[in-house]
């Protein structure tokens, strides 16, 4: 409850400030989880709607999914930044399943026509079953040596430097990319891995480590694991972390919101879900599924941390879940551990970009990157609404 963990935020001049970032759900949207009720066409204008929003409310950036679920993140990016003006795309590099030369130029021409505005999400791939259909069939920590390799190219290239590379998994010669990228030396590289050699991976090439939304005290492990590999490397990392969020007006209304989203699974819609995830050698996914165990029982695993996303949905698979100030304090949990970056979504993903700004926004060390001034709707025609003081925790 909020005033168990009163915390706070003095918005100080040395503090951090957050980057938030929201959610393009290009594999369907909609009311409810498991069913066709409620949901709604996720389309061009549907996802334009959604960016529009989160540039007007001031997210720093959006992530776009990749995996055969998803439409195709680059193409869906291009689409969306000539309609954008702020908003930075968080879109995947998929190392086995791409050229590092040509994951270079696409990079540089997208960073470039989009002025700057592109975030690198390394995705490495965690289900084998559907790699297999994309032609590659490497195992886990084989994809992770690749990845490797792919990065070592693609960073030299966008660096501007002519790269002759001949390791186990890629070749190249005098390779050269002539355009250079608007992010000097590159975009930034954001990357998950929880296994060993997906942490080994990232504390040489991350400029964001990614953790999905697990209790803090799970997260506070990893992120001392990565920084201690990253020293390693001599490298400094920074940290993120992907979350759904539920904020309403009370505690009360948030919950009951959490559970109707989940209304409408029975056992075997669930069951097929988790047996879907079993064939994953994902760390994190693997992860994800032990929160919970398929069970809806007990799905409050840590306060205000509810793991009913993760009945049916891969990946990130927890929601919080409260009122605004509630919400506030468990992301400043979160940031108090090294956590700079959130990265979130809810259902459906218009309506809540709008609900999570306009109620915790404020509530954080997060400067939005256009501020408009909110009014209300004026009073028996004559004048506007007197502006309320707002809360801090």
């Amino acid at each position: 409850m909020a005033g168990e963990t009163a915390i706070k935020v003095i918005k100080s001049k040395g503090e951090i400030f957050l980057d938030i970032l929201w959610f393009i759900p290009t594999h369907g949207d909609g009311r409810y989880l498991g069913t066709d009720t409620g949901g709604r066409a996720a389309d061009h204008t549907y996802f334009q709607q959604v960016a529009q929003a989160a540039d007007r409310l001031g997210y720093t950036g959006v992530l776009l999914p990749t995996g055969r679920s998803c439409e195709d993140p680059w193409i869906t990016a291009a689409a969306l930044a000539s309609v954008t003006k702020n908003l930075k795309f968080l879109v995947a590099v998929r190392p086995g399943l791409m050229q590092p030369s040509v994951a270079a130029r696409m990079a540089s021409t997208f960073d470039r026509l989009a002025e700057g505005r592109l975030l690198i999400n390394v995705v490495a791939g965690g289900d084998p079953y559907e790699l297999a259909g994309d032609g590659l069939f490497i195992s886990h920590d084989e994809r992770y040596e690749a990845t490797n390799e792919f990065l070592d190219i693609w960073r030299s290239l966008l660096k501007g430097e002519t790269v002759s590379f001949s390791g186990k998994h890629l070749k190249t010669e005098n390779g050269r990319l002539l355009f250079p990228p608007a992010q000097h030396p590159h975009p930034p590289i954001y990357f998950g891995g929880s296994s060993k050699a997906g942490q080994e991976t990232a504390a040489k090439h991350a400029d964001v480590y990614l953790t999905w939304g697990e209790p803090p005290h799970l997260v506070k492990e990893k992120i001392q694991s990565v920084k201690r590999q990253a020293e390693k490397e001599g490298r400094n990392v920074r940290f993120g972390i992907r979350l759904h969020v539920i904020v309403r007006e009370t505690e009360q209304e948030a919950w009951q919101a959490a559970n109707r989203l989940i209304s409408h699974l029975d056992d075997e819609t669930i069951a097929a879900a988790q047996n879907a995830m079993k064939r994953t050698d994902s760390s994190g996914q693997k992860r994800m599924v032990q929160l919970h165990q398929g069970n809806r029982t007990n799905l409050e695993i840590s306060p205000n941390l509810w793991a009913g996303i993760g009945l049916v949905r891969g990946g990130a698979g927890t929601a919080l879940v409260g009122d605004p100030e509630t919400v506030a304090c468990r992301i400043k949990e979160y940031a108090d551990l090294g956590i700079e970056s959130f990265i979130f979504s809810g259902y459906p993903h218009l309506e809540e970009a709008y609900h999570f700004a306009e109620k915790v926004f404020p509530l954080l060390p997060f400067r939005p990157k256009l501020q408009r001034k909110a009014s209300g709707e004026v009073i028996g025609n004559d004048h506007f609404p007197t502006r309320q003081k707002e809360k801090t925790i």
